[in-house]
């Protein structure tokens, strides 16, 4: 099975995969794309692709912040 998650992500990165992001907060590949697409995951997009600004995300999760209270 081929996973999604680059292999030299690491949760120190500037930028994470979606699926990268999800496996930090506890959820699968799937639930990561829909809960990036519902805005609850932040994304930007660089060079066609999104990702996942990772202080912005590690700061989310360590203060249990919704992406939708606007911080």
């Amino acid at each position: 099975m081929k996973s999604n998650i680059e292999p030299d992500e690491s949760a120190d990165a500037i930028t994470y995969s979606i699926p990268f992001a999800g496996s930090l907060a506890g959820i699968g590949k799937n639930a990561s794309y829909a809960a990036a697409k519902r805005g609850e995951i932040p994304t930007i997009k660089l060079g066609g692709k999104y990702r996942v600004p990772g202080a912005k995300w590690r700061r989310m999760l360590a203060e249990g912040l919704d992406s939708h209270d606007g911080k």
